[in-house]
């Protein structure tokens, strides 16, 4: 034993980051998944998926709406100062703890095991909602072939889905602008078209009773998984050459609607609607949390999606500045969309001879009614409808692409050795399995089960999700550590402004939020039709399921310790023996000879710890040895 042991001390010993490639010899690659796990091919991959999945549908039909009901201009100051104390500051920690583990959204959290509950609550809720995302996309693609004719459906009455009820409001005032009926107790071909053709919804009597499926959505549906799933196939290689069209064209076709809008007849009145400041508005505290839940929403924070995108990035990809580029672009994105559409609201009041804010609405009803109606008043209305559907659907793409991705990229992280090589099968799986989920969708009610997805599947559960790893990030974790590790990446650390969001303004902006949803809680409604008490409790749950699974996943890591329940605790609450950087060469200070197959003996103590043959004093051992270097390296 003492001549192993004498052996051992006169056999020279050279430090990994002194050793070249030769020295090393025949050294195990596989343990570095970043190779096999890929990246993104082009400079501009990642700023445009970003910026594809933060400009989405709500950027078109739900800021313009929100910014003329909470005090037209004057919301545009709340807005901003909410981007500056939540939007910019979340969206930058997600980027960051993304591109510094180049880990997705479950593997991620060996930053503190504790909290990984954290990250199986974000899988649950964007499964949920690229379920109902994508039934919106498949609306998309109905009107998008329908208006591929040369007479809009929606134009005129007299079809067999309307009723007596059904009036073409174009054209119905008289040469002195009076009108000859009262519009109040008609329906409009559009409205009729949406409801009793594409939803027929008269075939449903409720959620509970959803009714025959509608091929035709069925088959667009289809349609809308199998783009999803060819653009996805190749993961970030084949998505991050995609959104060179889908996440730039609808710029395109944003400004041309723009300029057609604004030389309609009566466009500026609909603009002086939507812009005029009324400065009383900002005494309510509803105007607030309405502006903060627009940044929180638009930007996309929580969903995973922004971590799964950075930790493709190379380690020191400028994500600082992507991050200003991408949130300050959104925001003026939101502005724009709403001169586009309360133009063409505005010639449309003018038209109709009634006030804005009598035509104008939020979210499906503006993009698959009131515009639609407005484009029937255009020359080559069939053209101008083909635009705006398509924008929507290059819109809509973006978000889905990243939804999936996210999905596709946290378990295959967990699972790299069997998951990894055939990604591609993995996500054509997860698309078949959804578009199943998503077939009730489809039905005659199926329009009952979207409203119950989309208000309760990313709602408190979402913003206790956020919160959650804000303060695992910056209580448990370290604020100066997390800043440490950006210092490593980017060559500096974040400065007051950043520090302070991420330790009081943001996470008390968004408790602020979470207890208003609560207090403000109202049950969900579809125009007329009220959900029955148990669809209601449905709703309920499904956010508070998303929340559970945080505590379940902490008393799953403690179980793993050994101890006390306090040693537990302070054992799972640490971060892994192999978090940092995943590639060796990146690994520099405290995270040095720390990844699985590196030639220091710490690797052993780490995969032993793994498999729980260390011991308490070994553990503490390990975890003195690191923080003697951290302090080390802040004297430094």
């Amino acid at each position: 034993m003492k001549k192993l042991q004498g052996a051992q001390l006169r056999k020279p010993i050279t430090p990994d980051l002194l050793m070249t490639p030769s020295d090393q010899g025949d050294v195990d690659l596989d343990v570095d998944f970043a190779a096999d796990r890929g990246n993104w091919t082009g400079k501009l991959d990642f700023l445009l998926s970003c910026i594809g999945y933060c400009v989405g549908l709500g950027n078109v039909w739900r800021f313009p709406y929100r910014a003329y009901t909470n005090g037209g201009g004057a919301f545009l100051v709340p807005y901003f100062l909410m981007l500056a104390i939540c939007g910019i500051p979340l969206f930058f920690l997600e980027l960051s703890l993304g591109q510094f583990s180049s880990l997705g959204p479950l593997a991620v959290w060996k930053i503190s095991p504790l909290f990984k509950g954290a990250g199986a609550a974000m899988l649950l809720i964007v499964g949920l909602v690229a379920i109902y995302y994508n039934m919106i996309i498949a609306y998309v693609l109905f009107y998008l072939f329908a208006s591929l004719t040369s007479d809009l459906p929606w134009e005129h009455c007299g079809n067999w889905w309307n009723t007596d009820l059904c009036l073409e409001h174009r054209g119905s005032k008289n040469g002195n602008g009076a009108l000859p009926l009262n519009l109040t107790s008609t329906v409009s071909p559009s409205e009729e078209y949406w409801s009793r053709y594409v939803l027929h919804i008269q075939g449903s009597r409720g959620i509970g009773s959803p009714g025959e499926i509608r091929w035709n959505l069925c088959l667009c549906l289809l349609l809308a998984w199998v783009i999803v799933f060819l653009c996805i196939l190749k993961g970030v290689k084949s998505s991050g050459k995609v959104v060179y069209f889908t996440a730039t064209f609808p710029y395109l076709i944003l400004l041309m609607l723009l300029v057609r809008g604004v030389t309609l007849p009566g466009a500026w009145k609909g603009i002086q609607f939507y812009l005029t400041p009324q400065f009383h508005h900002l005494l309510s505290s509803k105007v607030w949390i309405e502006a903060a839940l627009q940044i929180f929403y638009s930007l996309g924070v929580g969903f995973g999606g922004l971590l799964t995108f950075a930790s493709y990035n190379t380690f020191h990809q400028n994500i600082y500045r992507d991050t200003f580029i991408v949130t300050l672009g959104n925001a003026i994105t939101s502005i724009l969309a709403g001169f586009a559409i309360f133009s063409v609201l505005g010639y449309m009041s003018q038209e109709l001879g009634v006030p804005v804010d009598q035509v104008a609405k939020a979210g499906p009803g503006l993009a698959f009614v009131v515009y639609p109606q407005a484009m029937t008043m255009l020359p080559l209305s069939p053209f101008w409808s083909f635009l705006f559907f398509f924008m929507l659907l290059t819109l809509g793409l973006d978000s889905q692409f990243a939804f999936l991705e996210t999905i596709v990229t946290a378990v295959t992280d967990e699972f790299p050795y069997y998951l990894r090589p055939k990604k591609a099968v993995f996500s054509g799986l997860i698309c078949v399995a959804m578009y199943l989920m998503g077939l009730v969708l489809t039905t005659d009610g199926g329009m009952y089960w979207l409203v119950l997805l989309d208000d309760y599947s990313a709602s408190f559960g979402l913003m206790v999700v956020v919160i959650t790893t804000c303060l695992a990030v910056t209580r448990v974790y370290g604020i100066q550590r997390f800043c440490r590790d950006i210092h490593m990446m980017l060559g500096f650390k974040p400065g007051l402004y950043f520090r302070a969001c991420w330790l009081f303004l943001s996470p008390a902006t968004l408790l602020a939020l979470l207890v208003y949803s609560i207090v403000k809680y109202q049950p969900s409604e579809y125009g007329s039709y009220r959900f029955p008490a148990w669809a209601e409790l449905l709703g309920i749950l499904m956010g508070l399921l998303s929340c559970l699974l945080i505590p379940a996943g902490m008393l799953v890591a403690v179980l793993r310790e050994e101890g006390s329940l306090w040693e537990r605790l302070q054992q799972a609450s640490r971060p892994a023996m192999d978090w940092g950087p995943s590639l060796e060469e990146n690994r520099t200070g405290v995270y040095v000879a720390t990844l699985a197959g590196s030639q220091s003996p710490k690797p052993l103590m780490v995969h032993m710890r793994k498999y729980g043959g260390l011991t308490s004093f070994e553990n503490t051992a390990v975890e003195v040895d690191r923080e003697m270097a951290e302090e080390e390296e802040s004297v430094m």
